[in-house]
């Protein structure tokens, strides 16, 4: 071999050697980083449901730890045992610090509003710049008034019902169950909680919110703010040459906006954990399907929904909103959460009792009267509970943020069901005058069968 071809050869040898270790090293250097991201989740996700738990949920840190923080994700399960929590109830946060050179993942608790999980890499002292509600809200109860505004008169037992309900904390449905409650006639028939809760305690709803969600959207379609019809919903989308201007409200509340999802179920791990704010992070996706044309669970769909009314509500009236309606109904323990911006995280960071989420299924059965006001447009329900879209595959149908119940054996065809992660479940039934709340903390392997309990439930009414 010639001088010349043994100088190319040395040189390729080099730079093959050097682009190998320069790949070796940022693959390690991205492995460091991934594990490091996934501690700033962890940290992030113990300071939310510790700040949300304690002060939303009125329970202790020793119940949320037995609680909220086991049958987590498994991304972040063996790492938020190892987290250390600072809670500091004079500023109404929750500090967790993942590693020694970053400021600690932080929650911040505000009056109405819940706890906000801040930014990774925020400064703790920065959470009295959040957005807050106005002070002149008034934050009280009406547990002394009449059922269902307070709960004096609530429950007429039904002992046929009771034990039902008594079955499902028992485990005979599978799951783990904190509370179960039936509602008949406008009455409490059936109520049961796990040692440690009652009809007070709150709990994150998961994605019983988008079923809330839909509920707050249904009120200002009343209040004529938006048309479920209504298409080019966000102000980023109205580009001309932007194929989601398309995009119906009515597309998103079915999950039918054919928007790309980056995971299964679309599950925001970098809004719920990350601390990133909600709206700017929803709305970016691109369009992979035509709209209505393919059905796809996303938490997208439903922060994009509500970010379509947000804009149209008046400046004032944005924060209060949720809170101002909840109210009306006298679901006082009842909170939607926000991010640091002051978005409403409405597919999953609700807290609220089961008492409280039978006053919403009663508020349905009611055709979306109360008191003689009227909070949802007339056959709101019906709008709900209409497959007119393409449906998931399985055992449940899915209307406009609710899920249907029309084929589950033993169950009345017009049954449907705002359900959750962990096992919470809101079942609606019309034709039987009839609501159902059912609590937990279940896991993937140990699931709650909410058709079973629901069937159950309607053959002792019989």
């Amino acid at each position: 071999m010639s001088a010349n071809k043994l100088k190319v050869a040395w040189r390729c040898t080099l730079a093959l050697t050097g682009a190998l270790l320069f790949a070796g090293a940022a693959q390690a250097q991205q492995t460091a980083d991934d594990a490091r991201y996934d501690r700033a989740l962890a940290a992030g996700y113990k300071a939310q449901f510790l700040c949300s738990g304690l002060w939303n949920g009125g329970k202790s840190a020793k119940q949320i730890e037995a609680d909220e923080l086991t049958g987590i994700y498994e991304r972040i399960a063996d790492i938020v045992p190892t987290l250390t929590a600072e809670i500091d109830e004079t500023a109404g946060q929750i500090r967790v610090a993942f590693d020694t050179d970053m400021p600690p993942r932080t929650a911040q608790w505000r009056a109405g509003l819940g706890c906000a999980s801040m930014p990774i890499g925020a400064d703790p002292a920065d959470g009295d710049k959040l957005p807050r509600l106005a002070r002149d809200i008034a934050f009280h109860h009406f547990d002394e008034r009449p059922w269902p505004m307070g709960d004096a008169g609530a429950t007429e037992p039904d002992s046929a019902m009771q034990a039902i309900a008594a079955r499902a904390l028992a485990g005979d449905f599978g799951g783990a169950s904190s509370a179960a409650l039936v509602l008949r006639g406008g009455r409490i028939v059936a109520e049961r909680y796990k040692p440690g809760f009652d009809q007070h305690t709150s709990q994150r709803t998961w994605s019983v919110a988008k079923s809330i969600g839909g509920t707050l959207i249904g009120h200002a379609v009343l209040e004529g703010a938006i048309d479920p019809s209504q298409s080019a919903l966000l102000a980023q989308w109205r580009d001309p040459a932007d194929p989601r201007g398309a995009i119906t409200l009515d597309n998103l509340m079915r999950m039918a906006s054919g928007l790309y999802s980056d995971t299964a179920g679309n599950r925001t791990d970098p809004v719920y954990m990350g601390g990133t704010a909600a709206f700017p992070r929803a709305a970016h996706w691109p369009l992979l399907h035509a709209p209505g044309s393919r059905f796809r669970y996303a938490n997208n769909d439903i922060l994009d929904a509500w970010r379509a009314v947000y804009e149209r509500l008046p400046e004032d009236s944005r924060l209060a909103y949720p809170l101002s309606f909840f109210r009306k109904l006298g679901m006082t323990r009842t909170i939607a959460e926000t991010d640091w911006r002051g978005n409403f995280i409405l597919s999953s960071q609700v807290w609220t009792t089961s008492r409280d989420l039978a006053r919403l299924g009663q508020l349905y059965l009611n055709d979306g009267m109360w008191n003689g006001e009227r909070l949802l447009p007339e056959n709101w329900l019906e709008f709900v509970s209409r497959p007119s879209g393409p449906q998931p595959e399985g055992d449940f149908g899915y209307g406009a943020t609710f899920w249907l119940m029309n084929h589950s054996e033993g169950v009345p065809p017009d049954a449907f069901a705002a359900m959750g992660n962990r096992g919470q479940y809101l079942v609606i039934i019309p034709s039987r005058d009839m609501v159902i709340v059912r609590r937990g903390y279940d896991t993937s392997e140990k699931r709650f069968d909410i058709a079973a309990f629901t069937a159950a439930a309607v053959a002792a009414a019989r």
